[in-house]
């Protein structure tokens, strides 16, 4: 089900005109795509919001323009707390279009009772699909992964119509013992370089007696 924005036409631009549009709690957005003329928008803020957080892509614009459109870039504030300008693309819901999707695990690994761990290697992975078909998530089950068992981009079961874009051989999750990742974290820790600080006052009179 898509999701539905209101937009409203923007008439002024330049950096005033979107500080008054962010202060008002609207996000400016731009819509462009299929060779008709770019237009500047603003959008409520609390909609942008909410749709990001259930990773929503194609939505229903309504108010100054009615227009169908993928969420093609969004920039956010320094601290990632705060979603500043939008970039939509007009599309068809029959039209092919290129999405990068989140990964979610689903299930619990048979090697985790042997003390194994579950690593998600990569959060999300790149697919081709209708723009009316685009999922929310793509879910990988990892019931059968014993320790040092993977699963790679090209064993995911993907919806009917989709086609995988990202390197098959590409991990997506994998199995490992603790000792492993143990190792790992140690060989991680060893390569941390050394933090050299102000000598303590013992160490600084331990020098002048010596």
């Amino acid at each position: 089900m898509r999701a539905v924005l209101n937009a409203a036409v923007r008439t002024e631009v330049g950096s005033n005109a979107v500080k008054q549009v962010r202060k008002a709690g609207r996000i400016p957005a731009v819509l462009y795509g299929h060779g008709e003329q770019n237009v500047n928008l603003s959008l409520v803020g609390d909609e942008v919001h909410a749709l990001i957080r259930h990773g929503g892509k194609l939505v229903d614009l309504k108010g100054d323009v009615a227009d169908t459109a993928l969420i093609r870039d969004v920039q956010w504030s320094t601290f990632g707390t705060d979603v500043l300008h939008v970039d939509l693309a007009r599309v068809s819901a029959e039209e092919l279009v290129r999405v990068t999707v989140p990964v979610e695990v689903k299930g619990t690994a048979a090697g985790t009772r042997e003390g194994g761990v579950v690593e998600l290697v990569v959060h999300d992975v790149e697919v081709e699909c209708s723009a009316a078909t685009i999922p929310d998530k793509i879910e990988v089950r990892v019931h059968e992964l014993q320790v040092g068992d993977s699963l790679k981009a090209g064993d995911i079961v993907l919806p009917e119509g989709m086609r995988l874009l990202a390197d098959p051989d590409m991990i997506i999750v994998h199995c490992v013992g603790r000792a492993e990742e143990e190792e790992e974290i140690a060989a991680a820790e060893a390569e941390e370089p050394e933090v050299i600080g102000r000598k303590g006052k013992a160490e600084e009179e331990e020098e002048e007696e010596s």
